[in-house]
């Protein structure tokens, strides 16, 4: 059987370093080991260096104010150079969120909610 190489994925339109970069954010602003490599940790540490983003503990507090709800998981992206916190939410009476955050400034770019389930 002859051998073939393995098919990658390479279609990943616009966004980079989605997952990694999340738990690197993530669990490094809570005090945890990151997960993320150490050039995703260094990408966004440089962007919040730069002013590019803002830092996570600060995007949270604010989202705490005007969003309320448990935090899930937070994203960090950048589409079309445009840095961008995706963050989903478990609210009160069960109801799925996920938001879209200016990274820059913290301001609601989008926001889907799902039902809850209750």
């Amino acid at each position: 059987m002859p051998h073939t190489a393995p098919t990658r994925h390479l279609h990943r339109p616009r966004r980079t370093a989605r997952a990694t970069l999340a738990a690197a954010l993530l669990l490094g602003a809570l005090g945890w080991p990151a997960w993320a490599s150490d050039r995703d940790h260094e990408r966004a540490r440089q962007a919040v260096q730069d002013g590019q983003v803002l830092p996570l503990r600060t995007v949270l507090e604010r989202l705490e104010r005007e969003q309320p709800g448990q935090v899930l998981e937070v994203e960090l992206e950048q589409d079309d150079g445009v840095w961008i916190y995706e963050v989903k939410l478990l609210r009160t009476g069960g109801q799925l969120v996920k938001l879209k955050l200016d990274a820059r400034t913290a301001a609601l770019l989008e926001s889907k909610a799902r039902p809850s389930s209750r």
